[in-house]
């Protein structure tokens, strides 16, 4: 297959009432030559764009090299403590289409295209060429993996729950979206069009590794990634829906990958957790930070151990807001479950007025932070007790950055350094896959 028939991904980029973007370039839209600053409003169900009503609008560059347009007010990191609004800048076409009463911007472009910019997106651009192309692999696989989903296999609930008696267990998976392939934030991959810089390292790491994905017993893998595993990686099952998959299973995450405790014993990972145990991802290399991570992933700067303090006025108040339930003050935090890792898929909050067993771990982690805490791997130290029991300071002392599961960001660029080559990296994260040429 040539480079220009490479399939192509669609990206829903925004949804907004109002959507304003500026054409750095000639762009064609039914039938005319169209440039410069546009802003699109939804009325009636429909778009509003020069005094006129119209079911979508298509934006085509006349020229796909050097073309781009730009997207005014892009929400970043939603539900994350670096959520933010940008002004972001793409190549490719703008399609602009009506949901839910609003405009969704969807860029339109090569896969290969796409990747480029989701590497400098996902990390930073000068990170080492055989992170890049291991994350090059990653992505394309999990992004064909998305297009070729039919209607009978997506899934279209991207929250999931399942309640017993004293017992509610959510679950959030990567979007399934209806009228593109992929998001632009974190639920899928982070694309931000050319807004972060690119290098030729990184066009070296796309052409390095054209067409391959990783592949087990003859599917495609669901290439998860996560910031810092913390140590040891998580199973997919104890984070998403129950499916087991043979190659995301607990390693440690270093040379001796068979050395690692059994976390999912309470005293085990109380001690891996409390301690700091030799691991690729256990770095304060700023230089290797530096690679994996933007500026604003950079803002926080613990992320193989870290700490969080709440008062108990705070913490009830927290609980009640991010769970919609009232557990007056709270008396307890009770490990219940954990993965491989050490992550907690299941916590029992135990409080005044009543008691609740959660999970999994994103919804530990949405409940105990006005974002999502770190990760779901932590100890809770209570301290200053009244008479009747209940804490005045809960201390959460955990591991790792995110759900654990498949390549660790910050490890991999250790092991990059080190001198592993982009399939020792990929075989390290995903045991037994194989990787082989799509097109």
């Amino acid at each position: 297959m040539k480079k220009n028939d490479v399939p192509q991904v669609r990206v829903g980029i925004m949804n907004e009432p109002e959507v304003s973007f500026v054409l750095n370039g000639t762009y064609s839209a039914s039938g005319c030559a169209v440039t410069g600053t546009q802003t699109v409003k939804c009325s009636a169900s429909k778009i509003l764009w020069n005094g006129e009503l119209r079911e979508e609008l298509l934006f085509i560059p006349q020229s796909w090299a050097e073309d781009s347009f730009t997207l005014k007010d892009v929400t970043i990191g939603v539900s994350f403590h670096w959520r933010r609004k940008e002004d972001q800048t793409f190549r490719g076409s703008l399609k602009l289409i009506v949901e839910d009463d609003k405009i969704t911007a969807i860029n339109i472009l090569p896969i290969e295209d796409y990747l480029l910019s989701v590497i400098s997106s996902e990390m930073s651009a000068t990170a080492s060429l055989e992170l890049l192309k291991a994350h090059a692999v990653i992505s394309r696989s999990w992004l064909l993996a998305q297009i070729r989903k039919t209607p009978d296999t997506a899934n279209s609930a991207t929250e999931i729950e399942r309640r017993t008696v004293g017992e509610q267990i959510r679950w959030w998976d990567r979007d399934d979206h209806k009228n593109f392939d992929v998001c632009a934030d974190d639920h899928c991959q982070r694309y931000q069009g050319i807004t972060r810089a690119s290098t030729e390292t990184v066009r070296r790491a796309i052409d390095a590794t054209w067409g391959q994905v990783l592949m087990s017993d003859g599917e495609l893998c669901d290439a998860r990634f996560s910031k810092s595993c913390g140590g040891v990686f998580e199973e997919f099952e104890n984070c998403w829906e129950d499916h087991h998959h043979s190659y995301l299973v607990a390693r440690r995450d270093g040379e001796d990958e068979m050395d690692f405790p059994d976390l999912t014993r309470e005293a085990a990972a109380e001690e891996w957790i409390l301690s700091s145990p030799r691991a690729f991802c256990n770095t304060t290399d700023k230089e290797i930070l530096s690679q994996v991570l933007n500026d604003y992933d950079q803002e926080t700067t613990d992320f193989y151990r870290w700490k969080v303090e709440y008062g108990q006025d705070e913490l009830s108040e927290l609980i009640r807001r991010r769970t919609g339930v009232d557990y007056g003050r709270i008396r307890d935090l009770q490990p219940v479950a954990r993965g491989t890792s050490g992550r907690l898929y299941k916590m029992k909050i135990v409080g005044e007025k009543q008691s609740l067993v959660i999970g999994k771990e994103l919804a530990i982690r949405y409940a105990l932070s006005e974002s999502a805490l770190y990760s779901s791997a932590f100890v809770v130290e209570k301290h200053d007790a009244d008479a009747e029991g209940y804490p005045a300071k809960f201390v959460i002392r955990g591991a790792g950055w995110g759900h654990g599961v498949g390549l660790c960001q910050i490890g991999a660029a250790v092991m990059g350094a080190k001198g592993y080559d982009y399939k020792q990296i990929l075989l390290h994260y995903f045991v037994g896959a194989t990787i082989e040429k799509e097109y």
